[in-house]
């Protein structure tokens, strides 16, 4: 079907103008002909420290960022699912695991790149581990074996310390950010000024 030039310009734009709408106090995306405003929302990521038996599943990043490294199977959350159905979902399509989820481990404010992570404290169903598509490797580390140096983000580093401080117990509240991880101010161009 093709559309006339007179249709094209009766359309609305969409939201392609950054202003502060009326009320409002931040910068947000609005169309110019109708002023709908479209909301951009922090990112949800789920994940897990998961466990077979003393040995903790890592995954080798087939992907940027941080291609090469290790980390939890973690991932977007995807509509229409919960925050356990999501970690359960990531640890299968990163590491073709099946979870058990004990509960949440950790609650984790990333504001830099609008991120909020929720990774829970899981056992594996079965220690049959293999990589899919966003990874190279999986494999099962004792705590002594984990490659610290090579781990991909500092919130793996606080989740396999709150999952090794919490062994063994009930899990309590959940860990937030370490107090020694100042919040960084957003630089004006990720601000979109």
């Amino acid at each position: 079907m093709t559309v006339s030039g007179d249709e094209k310009r009766s359309r609305p734009a969409g939201p392609t103008v950054r202003r502060i709408p009326e009320g409002d106090d931040r910068l947000r995306l609005v169309c110019p002909d109708c002023d709908f405003i479209y909301y951009e929302n922090p990112k949800i990521v789920v994940g897990s420290v998961s466990l077979w038996e003393d040995r903790i599943l890592l995954c080798r990043r087939a992907i940027e960022p941080r291609k090469g490294f290790w980390t939890l199977p973690a991932g977007f959350m995807e509509l229409n699912e919960t925050t356990e159905e999501g970690a359960c979902r990531e640890a299968w399509e990163e590491a073709r695991a099946r979870l058990a989820i004990d509960g949440l481990l950790a609650v984790y404010n990333i504001p830099r790149i609008s991120q909020v992570q929720l990774i829970y404290r899981a056992r594996l169903v079965s220690p049959d581990v293999a990589a899919g598509e966003e990874m190279t490797d999986v494999r099962l580390f004792a705590w002594e074996e984990i490659p610290w140096d090579d781990l991909a983000f500092p919130s793996v580093h606080w989740s396999l310390h709150r999952y090794r401080e919490t062994a063994g117990q009930p899990l309590g509240a959940p860990a937030v950010n370490p107090p020694d991880q100042p919040r960084p101010e957003p630089h004006r161009d990720e601000m979109g000024l």
